[in-house]
C-alpha cells in the first residue's frame, strides 16, 4: 500500500498532466491543501484516481468538499454530481439529492 503522500504526489502529477493548473503559478501547483488536492481531483480526474482519495481521506472530509464546491455550482456539474452522490455517497434519489444539497448550500452561503 502506498502511503499518504505517495498518493498525493502521484494525484498532484496527475493534475499537472491534465493540465489542470494552466492559469496557475507553477510552483503553486505542488503541495496543495487537502481541500485543494479532493477539489481538483473531482473535477478534473476521473474514477480510477478519485478512488486514491477514499484511500488517504476520509469519506466525510471528501464530501464536505464536494458540498462546498461542487454542488454550488448547480447545472455546470449536474451530471457529474449525480454520479458522485450515486457511486460514493449513498444517495437513493441522486437527482433529487444534489438538487437539495445545492439549494441548501447556497442558502448557507446567503447567510454568510
Amino acid at each position: 500500500m502506498q502511503s499518504h503522500s505517495d498518493i498525493k504526489k502521484y494525484l498532484e502529477k496527475r493534475l499537472i498532466e491534465e493540465n489542470s493548473f494552466w492559469s496557475f503559478e507553477k510552483s503553486s501547483c505542488h503541495n496543495l491543501s487537502d481541500w485543494n488536492l479532493i477539489k481538483y481531483v473531482l473535477i478534473r480526474l476521473d474514477l480510477d484516481d478519485i478512488k486514491y482519495l477514499f484511500q488517504i481521506y476520509p469519506k466525510s472530509k471528501i464530501k464536505e468538499v464536494w458540498l462546498n464546491e461542487l454542488i454550488p455550482q448547480g447545472d455546470y456539474f449536474l451530471e457529474m454530481n449525480i454520479c458522485f452522490a450515486l457511486l460514493y455517497f449513498g444517495a437513493k434519489r441522486p437527482r433529487q439529492y444534489v438538487k437539495t444539497m445545492e439549494t441548501r448550500m447556497l442558502k448557507k452561503r446567503m447567510k454568510i
